[in-house]
């Protein structure tokens, strides 16, 4: 391969390019998520300006590592791809400003959750036996001024300490997102108190695996990591050393494939049986929404309820 020799001007440019202009223009597509923008087709990579983090794996830094580590391309090659080819940079991101961490606050709750109710149940197929447990629990609530579903993660005196928003809108853009200041590891779960851990990556996914097998479901663990972070399923193991075996229920895609055996390789070198239960379509709900009525039953008979 010729040598390609840049000025340190060129390398500042290459360094300084705002990310998410550049996958943009690239046909990469982009999610909003808070102040970030999250990878579509890695849901544990977020985008800030010129720089990338993968909260999976919790490793980041700038354009060019970004594109050397997800292009699979060296040094040169990197930075002549972020510089167009033709010395001339995409739109440079702006100066970051530190900002101090926001505290978290949850939105204010509705007088009722007829709209998250109606979603849940009528769009998304999930049990009304299910929201309804967990709405009484305070886990699930619609907020005041929007009218999201927000699933709420509590801590071990039972005060919430994360929440994550999912908008309940019929038509228009999907609005997702984790409530800023929020800590991951306390992300929305059930404790059921046996030796059973299921780990999924949204809420509306635990729930659908619920509805799909309801026997006995409330004694069993779960969890909703919201993204695909192994933070959250490190401390429910934290909080029931009763657990001996985990199923790993994630997305039937490249992000979810790749997540499990990550996970896998954790729970491993903490001695804990894992498996892998996929769905048959992307993810749970869409098996849930595909069923007919009488074809929602227990669907994963490995488990031993």
């Amino acid at each position: 391969m010729p040598y390609i020799h840049f000025t340190d001007q060129q390398k500042e440019q290459a360094a300084g390019v705002d990310l998410a202009a550049f996958l943009m223009s690239r046909g990469e597509k982009l999610i909003r998520s808070g102040r970030d923008m999250r990878l579509e087709r890695d849901h544990s990579v977020t985008i800030r300006d010129n720089s990338w983090y993968d909260h999976a794996e919790e490793k980041g830094g700038g354009p060019i590592s970004f594109v050397r580590r997800f292009y699979d391309l060296n040094y040169p090659d990197a930075v002549n791809l972020l510089l167009g080819g033709g010395g001339i940079a995409p739109p440079a991101a702006k100066k970051q400003v530190q900002e101090p961490p926001k505290e978290f606050v949850l939105p204010p709750v509705n007088g009722d959750a007829r709209r998250v109710f109606a979603y849940l149940v009528k769009r998304r197929g999930i049990a009304p036996e299910v929201v309804r447990h967990f709405v009484q629990e305070g886990l699930l609530y619609e907020d005041a001024e929007y009218h999201n579903a927000v699933f709420v993660g509590t801590d071990e005196q039972g005060i919430p300490r994360h929440a994550h928003k999912r908008s309940t809108n019929s038509f228009g853009k999907v609005f997702r997102l984790n409530i800023e200041g929020g800590l991951p590891r306390y992300s929305f779960h059930h404790l059921g108190g046996d030796g059973t851990l299921f780990v999924f990556e949204a809420p509306i996914d635990m729930l659908s695996f619920i509805t799909l097998n309801p026997e006995g479901w409330e004694r069993h663990n779960y969890v909703a990591c919201c993204g695909v972070s192994f933070i959250p399923v490190e401390k429910m193991l934290d909080r029931m050393p009763e657990v001996e075996e985990v199923f790993l229920c994630l997305d039937n895609d490249v992000a979810g494939h790749t997540a499990s055996k990550r996970m896998a390789g954790l729970l491993a070198e903490k001695k804990i049986i894992c498996e892998r239960l996929t769905p048959q379509l992307k993810d749970w709900n869409d098996d849930l929404t595909m069923m007919k009525p009488k074809e929602v039953q227990r669907v994963c008979p490995t488990f031993g309820c």
